[in-house]
Protein backbone atom coordinates (compact mmCIF):
# COMPACT_ATOMS: atom_id res chain seq x y z
CA UNK A 1 0.00 0.00 0.00
CA UNK A 2 1.68 3.64 -1.07
CA UNK A 3 1.47 6.12 2.06
CA UNK A 4 -0.43 9.24 1.74
CA UNK A 5 1.26 12.26 -0.24
CA UNK A 6 3.14 14.37 1.63
CA UNK A 7 1.07 18.14 1.64
CA UNK A 8 4.50 20.34 2.08
CA UNK A 9 5.82 18.05 -1.01
CA UNK A 10 2.47 18.24 -2.91
CA UNK A 11 2.96 22.51 -2.66
CA UNK A 12 6.47 22.51 -3.55
CA UNK A 13 5.69 20.43 -6.89
CA UNK A 14 2.33 22.41 -7.30
CA UNK A 15 5.26 25.49 -7.33
CA UNK A 16 8.00 23.76 -8.73
CA UNK A 17 6.30 22.18 -11.86
CA UNK A 18 6.72 19.07 -13.76
CA UNK A 19 10.97 19.16 -13.31
CA UNK A 20 10.72 18.95 -9.19
CA UNK A 21 8.59 15.13 -9.32
CA UNK A 22 12.21 13.34 -9.05
CA UNK A 23 12.52 14.60 -5.78
CA UNK A 24 8.45 15.57 -4.74
CA UNK A 25 7.22 12.66 -6.00
CA UNK A 26 4.17 13.01 -8.38
CA UNK A 27 0.25 14.00 -8.01
CA UNK A 28 -2.22 12.41 -7.50
CA UNK A 29 -6.27 13.67 -6.83
CA UNK A 30 -6.95 17.11 -6.43
CA UNK A 31 -3.65 18.13 -6.49
CA UNK A 32 -2.91 16.34 -10.07
CA UNK A 33 -5.94 18.64 -11.05
CA UNK A 34 -5.42 21.72 -9.71
CA UNK A 35 -1.79 21.19 -11.71
CA UNK A 36 -3.51 20.73 -14.62
CA UNK A 37 -5.82 23.60 -14.43
CA UNK A 38 -2.85 25.76 -13.41
CA UNK A 39 -0.61 24.34 -16.54
CA UNK A 40 -3.73 25.13 -19.22
CA UNK A 41 -3.52 28.92 -17.91
CA UNK A 42 -0.07 29.78 -17.32
CA UNK A 43 1.58 27.21 -19.50
CA UNK A 44 0.35 29.60 -22.36
CA UNK A 45 3.06 32.55 -21.32
CA UNK A 46 5.25 32.92 -24.20
CA UNK A 47 8.10 33.83 -21.58
CA UNK A 48 8.36 30.05 -20.31
CA UNK A 49 9.63 28.95 -23.45
CA UNK A 50 12.26 32.44 -23.65
CA UNK A 51 12.99 30.66 -20.28
CA UNK A 52 13.45 27.51 -21.22
CA UNK A 53 10.97 25.90 -18.77
CA UNK A 54 9.61 22.71 -19.90
CA UNK A 55 6.01 22.62 -19.49
CA UNK A 56 4.70 19.54 -17.07
CA UNK A 57 0.52 20.08 -17.89
CA UNK A 58 0.26 18.02 -20.98
CA UNK A 59 -0.28 14.70 -19.24
CA UNK A 60 -3.75 14.34 -18.88
CA UNK A 61 -5.89 13.65 -15.63
CA UNK A 62 -8.30 10.74 -15.66
CA UNK A 63 -11.16 10.36 -13.43
CA UNK A 64 -9.87 8.71 -10.56
CA UNK A 65 -7.48 12.07 -10.72
CA UNK A 66 -4.56 9.55 -11.93
CA UNK A 67 -2.34 11.11 -14.60
CA UNK A 68 -1.87 9.26 -17.84
CA UNK A 69 1.50 10.31 -20.18
CA UNK A 70 1.69 11.69 -23.08
CA UNK A 71 2.95 14.78 -24.95
CA UNK A 72 -0.12 15.93 -26.56
CA UNK A 73 -1.96 19.11 -25.92
CA UNK A 74 -4.29 19.36 -23.01
CA UNK A 75 -7.61 18.34 -23.99
CA UNK A 76 -9.34 20.64 -21.13
CA UNK A 77 -11.89 22.76 -23.02
CA UNK A 78 -12.80 26.10 -21.41
CA UNK A 79 -15.93 25.25 -19.61
CA UNK A 80 -14.10 21.76 -18.38
CA UNK A 81 -11.25 24.27 -17.46
CA UNK A 82 -14.02 26.82 -15.72
CA UNK A 83 -15.61 23.59 -14.04
CA UNK A 84 -12.17 22.24 -12.59
CA UNK A 85 -11.34 25.53 -10.97
CA UNK A 86 -14.45 26.16 -9.29
CA UNK A 87 -13.82 22.73 -7.54
CA UNK A 88 -10.55 22.92 -6.75
CA UNK A 89 -9.77 26.54 -5.70
CA UNK A 90 -10.86 28.51 -2.91
CA UNK A 91 -13.14 31.58 -4.24
CA UNK A 92 -10.21 33.89 -3.79
CA UNK A 93 -8.23 32.18 -5.94
CA UNK A 94 -10.37 31.46 -8.20
CA UNK A 95 -11.56 35.13 -9.38
CA UNK A 96 -7.47 35.56 -9.77
CA UNK A 97 -7.75 32.80 -12.55
CA UNK A 98 -10.72 34.02 -13.92
CA UNK A 99 -9.23 37.71 -13.74
CA UNK A 100 -5.88 36.74 -16.03
CA UNK A 101 -7.56 34.04 -18.16
CA UNK A 102 -9.90 37.49 -19.32
CA UNK A 103 -7.18 39.83 -18.90
CA UNK A 104 -3.80 38.64 -19.22
CA UNK A 105 -4.16 35.66 -21.60
CA UNK A 106 -7.40 37.50 -23.35
CA UNK A 107 -9.10 33.93 -23.75
CA UNK A 108 -12.68 35.49 -24.91
CA UNK A 109 -14.15 32.20 -24.22
CA UNK A 110 -14.80 32.80 -20.55
CA UNK A 111 -17.31 35.68 -21.62
CA UNK A 112 -17.86 34.69 -25.10
CA UNK A 113 -19.07 30.97 -24.51
CA UNK A 114 -22.45 30.42 -23.98
CA UNK A 115 -21.65 26.80 -22.03
CA UNK A 116 -19.29 28.83 -20.03
CA UNK A 117 -21.52 32.07 -19.21
CA UNK A 118 -24.19 29.70 -17.93
CA UNK A 119 -22.03 28.45 -15.35
CA UNK A 120 -19.58 31.10 -14.24
CA UNK A 121 -20.45 33.33 -11.69
CA UNK A 122 -20.56 37.07 -11.93
CA UNK A 123 -17.77 39.10 -10.46
CA UNK A 124 -16.65 42.42 -11.35
CA UNK A 125 -13.48 40.83 -13.23
CA UNK A 126 -15.91 39.22 -15.58
CA UNK A 127 -18.35 42.63 -15.96
CA UNK A 128 -14.80 44.30 -17.20
CA UNK A 129 -14.43 41.65 -19.16
CA UNK A 130 -18.10 41.36 -20.84
CA UNK A 131 -17.50 45.50 -21.66
CA UNK A 132 -14.18 44.77 -23.52
CA UNK A 133 -15.33 42.12 -25.54
CA UNK A 134 -19.82 42.30 -26.32
CA UNK A 135 -19.13 43.32 -29.44
CA UNK A 136 -18.24 39.99 -30.56
CA UNK A 137 -21.11 38.87 -28.66
CA UNK A 138 -24.50 37.55 -30.56
CA UNK A 139 -28.07 37.98 -29.46
CA UNK A 140 -27.46 35.22 -27.59
CA UNK A 141 -24.66 35.57 -25.95
CA UNK A 142 -25.29 39.16 -24.75
CA UNK A 143 -28.52 38.04 -23.12
CA UNK A 144 -26.43 35.68 -21.12
CA UNK A 145 -23.41 38.30 -20.17
CA UNK A 146 -26.87 40.73 -19.29
CA UNK A 147 -26.82 38.33 -15.99
CA UNK A 148 -23.27 39.22 -15.43
CA UNK A 149 -23.89 43.03 -15.49
CA UNK A 150 -26.92 43.05 -13.92
CA UNK A 151 -25.56 40.93 -10.61
CA UNK A 152 -22.53 42.84 -10.42
CA UNK A 153 -24.20 45.99 -10.75
CA UNK A 154 -26.48 45.59 -8.41
CA UNK A 155 -24.14 44.71 -5.84
CA UNK A 156 -21.98 47.75 -6.92
CA UNK A 157 -25.76 49.44 -6.25
CA UNK A 158 -26.33 48.22 -2.78
CA UNK A 159 -22.84 49.24 -1.20
CA UNK A 160 -22.55 52.45 -3.16
CA UNK A 161 -26.10 53.49 -2.43
CA UNK A 162 -25.47 53.29 1.30
CA UNK A 163 -22.18 55.26 1.10
CA UNK A 164 -24.36 58.38 -0.72
CA UNK A 165 -26.93 57.91 1.57
CA UNK A 166 -24.82 58.61 4.41
CA UNK A 167 -22.83 61.36 2.56
CA UNK A 168 -26.70 63.13 1.92
CA UNK A 169 -27.80 62.33 5.42
CA UNK A 170 -27.42 65.91 5.98
CA UNK A 171 -24.70 68.03 7.62
CA UNK A 172 -25.49 69.64 11.22
CA UNK A 173 -26.45 72.76 11.62
CA UNK A 174 -25.71 74.88 15.11
CA UNK A 175 -29.02 75.44 15.94
CA UNK A 176 -30.52 73.25 18.67
CA UNK A 177 -33.20 70.70 17.31
CA UNK A 178 -36.13 69.73 19.64
CA UNK A 179 -35.98 65.71 16.82
CA UNK A 180 -33.81 63.57 20.04
CA UNK A 181 -32.11 61.37 17.52
CA UNK A 182 -28.52 59.64 18.73
CA UNK A 183 -27.12 60.83 15.28
CA UNK A 184 -27.93 64.59 16.47
CA UNK A 185 -26.92 64.25 19.80
CA UNK A 186 -24.45 67.55 20.66
CA UNK A 187 -21.78 66.30 22.60
CA UNK A 188 -19.97 69.27 23.71
CA UNK A 189 -23.06 71.12 24.38
CA UNK A 190 -24.38 68.62 26.52
CA UNK A 191 -21.32 68.97 28.32
CA UNK A 192 -21.72 72.47 29.06
CA UNK A 193 -25.05 72.49 30.16
CA UNK A 194 -24.41 70.17 32.71
CA UNK A 195 -21.77 70.92 34.54
CA UNK A 196 -23.28 71.87 37.72
CA UNK A 197 -24.57 68.23 37.92
CA UNK A 198 -20.97 67.29 38.15
CA UNK A 199 -20.10 65.27 41.19
CA UNK A 200 -16.57 65.34 41.93
CA UNK A 201 -16.29 62.29 44.55
CA UNK A 202 -18.06 60.31 41.79
CA UNK A 203 -16.13 61.52 39.19
CA UNK A 204 -19.19 61.39 36.96
CA UNK A 205 -20.99 63.98 35.23
CA UNK A 206 -24.90 63.87 35.41
CA UNK A 207 -27.01 64.77 32.46
CA UNK A 208 -30.18 65.78 33.19
CA UNK A 209 -30.77 68.25 29.76
CA UNK A 210 -29.04 66.86 26.23
CA UNK A 211 -28.01 68.73 23.61
CA UNK A 212 -28.82 67.80 19.75
CA UNK A 213 -28.15 69.42 16.62
CA UNK A 214 -30.53 70.44 13.35
CA UNK A 215 -29.92 68.50 10.52
CA UNK A 216 -32.74 70.00 8.44
CA UNK A 217 -32.46 73.05 5.94
CA UNK A 218 -35.54 75.43 4.86
CA UNK A 219 -34.32 75.20 1.61
CA UNK A 220 -32.17 73.29 -0.97
CA UNK A 221 -30.18 75.52 -3.76
CA UNK A 222 -30.23 73.42 -7.01
CA UNK A 223 -27.18 72.13 -8.10
CA UNK A 224 -26.04 70.39 -11.05
CA UNK A 225 -23.26 67.43 -11.18
CA UNK A 226 -21.72 67.41 -14.53
CA UNK A 227 -19.75 63.84 -14.49
CA UNK A 228 -17.39 63.02 -18.03
CA UNK A 229 -16.07 59.85 -18.23
CA UNK A 230 -13.92 58.47 -20.42
CA UNK A 231 -15.06 55.94 -21.92
CA UNK A 232 -10.80 54.57 -23.73
CA UNK A 233 -10.37 51.08 -23.28
CA UNK A 234 -8.29 52.00 -20.37
CA UNK A 235 -10.84 53.21 -18.55
CA UNK A 236 -13.43 50.48 -17.83
CA UNK A 237 -13.72 50.24 -14.28
CA UNK A 238 -14.07 53.93 -13.90
CA UNK A 239 -17.45 53.69 -16.67
CA UNK A 240 -18.46 51.19 -14.61
CA UNK A 241 -18.60 52.98 -11.40
CA UNK A 242 -19.30 56.65 -12.82
CA UNK A 243 -22.13 55.20 -13.96
CA UNK A 244 -23.27 53.52 -10.67
CA UNK A 245 -22.18 56.64 -8.97
CA UNK A 246 -24.99 58.53 -10.93
CA UNK A 247 -27.59 56.62 -10.59
CA UNK A 248 -27.24 57.07 -6.91
CA UNK A 249 -26.89 60.56 -7.42
CA UNK A 250 -30.20 60.59 -9.58
CA UNK A 251 -33.26 62.19 -7.98
CA UNK A 252 -31.56 63.44 -4.80
CA UNK A 253 -33.13 66.39 -3.54
CA UNK A 254 -31.37 69.86 -4.57
CA UNK A 255 -29.18 67.74 -6.89
CA UNK A 256 -29.67 67.59 -11.07
CA UNK A 257 -27.35 64.91 -12.45
CA UNK A 258 -25.54 64.89 -16.05
CA UNK A 259 -23.66 61.71 -17.17
CA UNK A 260 -21.29 61.99 -20.36
CA UNK A 261 -18.99 59.64 -21.96
CA UNK A 262 -16.45 60.87 -24.63
CA UNK A 263 -13.93 59.31 -26.65
CA UNK A 264 -13.10 61.24 -29.87
CA UNK A 265 -17.12 61.80 -29.58
CA UNK A 266 -19.16 62.84 -27.08
CA UNK A 267 -22.40 61.07 -26.24
CA UNK A 268 -25.00 62.51 -23.53
CA UNK A 269 -26.30 59.16 -21.42
CA UNK A 270 -28.22 61.07 -18.61
CA UNK A 271 -31.65 59.87 -19.81
CA UNK A 272 -30.31 56.42 -19.54
CA UNK A 273 -28.93 57.33 -16.04
CA UNK A 274 -31.71 55.06 -13.77
CA UNK A 275 -30.61 51.91 -15.42
CA UNK A 276 -27.20 51.61 -15.30
CA UNK A 277 -27.37 48.01 -16.44
CA UNK A 278 -28.67 48.93 -19.66
CA UNK A 279 -26.49 52.28 -19.81
CA UNK A 280 -23.12 49.71 -19.45
CA UNK A 281 -24.38 47.45 -22.50
CA UNK A 282 -25.06 50.66 -24.44
CA UNK A 283 -21.01 52.28 -23.77
CA UNK A 284 -18.87 51.67 -26.47
CA UNK A 285 -15.50 51.01 -25.36
CA UNK A 286 -12.10 52.13 -27.18
CA UNK A 287 -11.33 54.65 -29.69
CA UNK A 288 -8.91 57.69 -29.13
CA UNK A 289 -9.41 60.43 -26.01
CA UNK A 290 -10.71 64.23 -27.26
CA UNK A 291 -10.76 65.65 -23.57
CA UNK A 292 -11.46 68.87 -24.49
CA UNK A 293 -14.50 68.34 -26.64
CA UNK A 294 -16.04 66.46 -24.02
CA UNK A 295 -15.38 69.49 -21.39
CA UNK A 296 -16.62 71.79 -24.24
CA UNK A 297 -19.66 70.01 -24.21
CA UNK A 298 -20.23 70.11 -20.25
CA UNK A 299 -19.68 73.57 -20.15
CA UNK A 300 -22.58 73.82 -22.47
CA UNK A 301 -24.87 72.25 -19.99
CA UNK A 302 -24.39 74.55 -16.54
CA UNK A 303 -27.39 76.40 -15.61
CA UNK A 304 -25.62 78.62 -12.84
CA UNK A 305 -22.29 77.99 -12.64
CA UNK A 306 -22.06 78.92 -8.89
CA UNK A 307 -24.52 76.04 -8.42
CA UNK A 308 -22.42 73.56 -10.73
CA UNK A 309 -19.76 70.81 -9.89
CA UNK A 310 -18.08 69.26 -13.33
CA UNK A 311 -16.24 66.14 -12.77
CA UNK A 312 -14.11 64.91 -15.66
CA UNK A 313 -12.89 61.03 -14.87
CA UNK A 314 -9.71 60.65 -16.97
CA UNK A 315 -6.04 59.88 -17.48
CA UNK A 316 -5.84 63.17 -18.66
CA UNK A 317 -3.71 61.94 -21.43
CA UNK A 318 -5.05 64.25 -24.31
CA UNK A 319 -5.48 63.05 -27.92
CA UNK A 320 -7.02 66.13 -29.10
CA UNK A 321 -6.15 69.76 -28.63
CA UNK A 322 -4.38 70.20 -24.73
CA UNK A 323 -4.43 73.87 -24.87
CA UNK A 324 -8.29 73.97 -26.10
CA UNK A 325 -8.83 71.70 -22.92
CA UNK A 326 -6.84 74.32 -20.42
CA UNK A 327 -9.03 76.95 -22.00
CA UNK A 328 -12.26 75.31 -21.26
CA UNK A 329 -11.12 74.34 -17.92
CA UNK A 330 -10.14 78.05 -17.04
CA UNK A 331 -13.31 79.16 -18.39
CA UNK A 332 -15.73 77.20 -16.09
CA UNK A 333 -13.35 77.85 -13.02
CA UNK A 334 -13.06 81.59 -13.42
CA UNK A 335 -17.33 81.70 -13.65
CA UNK A 336 -17.20 80.13 -10.19
CA UNK A 337 -17.86 76.49 -11.33
CA UNK A 338 -16.44 73.58 -9.60
CA UNK A 339 -14.05 71.17 -11.16
CA UNK A 340 -13.22 68.26 -10.34
CA UNK A 341 -10.78 66.19 -12.16
CA UNK A 342 -10.54 62.67 -10.66
CA UNK A 343 -7.71 60.65 -12.07
CA UNK A 344 -7.94 57.14 -13.37
CA UNK A 345 -6.64 54.55 -11.24
CA UNK A 346 -5.04 50.79 -11.74
CA UNK A 347 -6.11 47.62 -10.35
CA UNK A 348 -4.15 48.06 -7.28
CA UNK A 349 -5.89 51.34 -6.67
CA UNK A 350 -2.13 53.31 -7.86
CA UNK A 351 -3.12 56.49 -9.97
CA UNK A 352 -2.43 55.96 -13.88
CA UNK A 353 -2.31 58.99 -15.28
CA UNK A 354 -0.85 62.28 -17.15
CA UNK A 355 0.69 63.69 -14.50
CA UNK A 356 2.11 66.79 -16.50
CA UNK A 357 -1.34 67.86 -17.59
CA UNK A 358 -3.20 67.32 -14.28
CA UNK A 359 -0.69 69.82 -12.52
CA UNK A 360 -1.68 72.34 -15.77
CA UNK A 361 -5.49 72.03 -14.84
CA UNK A 362 -4.59 72.27 -11.10
CA UNK A 363 -2.74 75.47 -12.12
CA UNK A 364 -5.60 76.75 -13.40
CA UNK A 365 -7.83 75.87 -10.69
CA UNK A 366 -9.03 72.51 -11.00
CA UNK A 367 -9.40 70.15 -8.01
CA UNK A 368 -7.46 67.03 -8.78
CA UNK A 369 -6.36 63.98 -7.26
CA UNK A 370 -8.03 60.57 -6.94
CA UNK A 371 -11.68 60.14 -5.29
CA UNK A 372 -13.42 56.89 -4.60
CA UNK A 373 -17.74 57.08 -5.76
CA UNK A 374 -18.35 57.45 -1.90
CA UNK A 375 -15.57 60.76 -1.38
CA UNK A 376 -16.86 62.05 -4.57
CA UNK A 377 -20.57 61.96 -2.56
CA UNK A 378 -19.35 63.50 0.03
CA UNK A 379 -17.56 66.38 -1.70
CA UNK A 380 -21.29 66.89 -3.80
CA UNK A 381 -22.60 66.24 -0.17
CA UNK A 382 -20.64 68.71 1.59
CA UNK A 383 -21.12 71.43 -1.54
CA UNK A 384 -25.06 71.23 -1.43
CA UNK A 385 -25.24 71.90 2.03
CA UNK A 386 -22.92 74.97 2.63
Amino acid sequence: MNPPPDPSLERWRLILGAPAESCTGSLGGDAAGRDQALDWLYGRDPDLQRRGVRRGGARQVDRDGRRSAGDEPSALTTVDWLDGVHRLFPKETIERLERDAVERYEIHEVVTDPAVLERIEPNPTLLRAVLRTKHLMNQEVLALARRIVEKVVQDLLRRMATEVRQAFHGTRSRRPSRWKQARNFDFHATIRANLAHYRPEEKRLYIEHPRFLSRTRRQLDQWQMILIVDQSGSMVGSVIHSAVTAACLWGLPGLKTHLIAFDTSVIDLTSDVTDPVELLMKVQLGGGTDIARAMEYGAGLIENPRRAIVAVVTDFYEGGDPYRLVRAVRGMVQQGTHVLGLAALDEEANPAYDRDMAQRLANEGAQVGAMTPGRLAAFVAERIGR
